[in-house]
């Protein structure tokens, strides 16, 4: 499997509660008085998303951390449910936490991209105290239905690339109005991240039944909100990235969130959708400068 940040990093594989075996890729060591980051990706994507950023967190000279990318059930090297109701986020936070249990990490910083900031959430009512720092990526407690309806659509209607630059090509056909700011080796490395190689083919990285999941959404009534779950993460400092063209995460919602909690750095990011790519521009160093104020007790 080819890396995006220059290294593989290491596979873990752990059980779930229900015994199916799930994947987390592991970079660096740490420096064992940092707080270890936990990184959460999207709804059909999976570790590979932060390889070029868990290395650059993975190896700052002055606190290099240990980084662990969690692939969910059914997506990357993780095995897929039979029963694909089980694709939900209350499962999901449970699967986090198994395998936060079975590498024997109590606290962490974590960064939920999409999907992975909503399974954020859900921790702060399942286990709030190992939550000790928050980066969101262009997620909040309120998701606008026209940013799902988008997402829903151009899975339900994914073109099948019959190579990686062609792969390339397709994400950048689809995605290009909303990320300009994206160079052509930024396309290129998402493909690398979201398709997997069978045969010199790339094949989506996720179980197809996952899509059922969008499929049930009745899109003409908006989601619960999580107020009461955002209010939860009281207690610990977050950063809140927003792509400027996102339609995902409303600006309102990002000054609702600003207004809400008394220890949040907020950014949005021009040039990008949803969801912004976080080892771009000056991404990695806030990042890394966030989590080093959110951990000043291991400085």
């Amino acid at each position: 499997m080819r890396s995006l940040g220059g290294t593989e990093g290491e596979d873990f594989h752990y059980s779930a509660a229900d015994g199916l075996r799930l994947h987390a890729r592991i970079h660096g060591g740490g420096d064992r008085d940092a707080l270890p980051v936990v990184c959460l990706p999207g709804l059909t994507r999976n570790a590979r998303d932060f390889d070029a950023l868990a290395l650059h967190l993975s190896r700052n000279a002055a606190r290099p951390r240990r980084i662990v990318c969690f692939d969910y059930r059914g997506r990357g090297k993780s095995q897929h449910d039979p029963d694909w109701r089980n694709y939900n986020v209350a499962v999901e936070a449970g699967d986090v936490l198994a395998g936060l249990a079975a590498l024997g990490i109590r606290h962490a910083a974590f960064i939920g991209t999409s999907r992975g900031g909503l399974i954020v959430h859900v921790l702060t009512a399942m286990r709030p105290t190992i939550l000790k720092a928050v980066v969101l990526n262009d997620i909040g407690p309120v998701v606008e239905n026209t940013g799902l309806a988008q997402i829903r659509a151009y899975l339900s209607n994914a073109r099948k690339p019959r190579d990686f630059a062609e792969a390339a090509a397709i994400q950048k056909e689809i995605h290009g109005e909303a990320f300009p700011a994206l160079s052509d080796d930024d396309w290129r490395r998402m493909a690398w991240a979201i398709y997997r190689e069978d045969e010199g083919i790339p094949v989506a990285d996720f179980d197809p039944a996952l899509l059922n999941t969008l499929a049930m959404l009745d899109l003409d009534k908006p989601l619960p909100a999580l107020w009461p779950q955002f209010d939860g993460l009281r207690h610990v400092p977050i950063l809140a990235i927003r792509g400027a063209n996102s339609k995902l995460l409303a600006a309102g919602t990002l000054a609702e969130m600003a207004r809400r909690h008394p220890d949040i750095e907020t950014a949005e990011v021009e040039g990008q959708g949803h969801a912004p790519f976080l080892e771009t521009g000056g991404l990695p160093g806030l990042i890394e400068r966030f989590l080093d104020r959110a951990d000043p007790e291991h400085g």
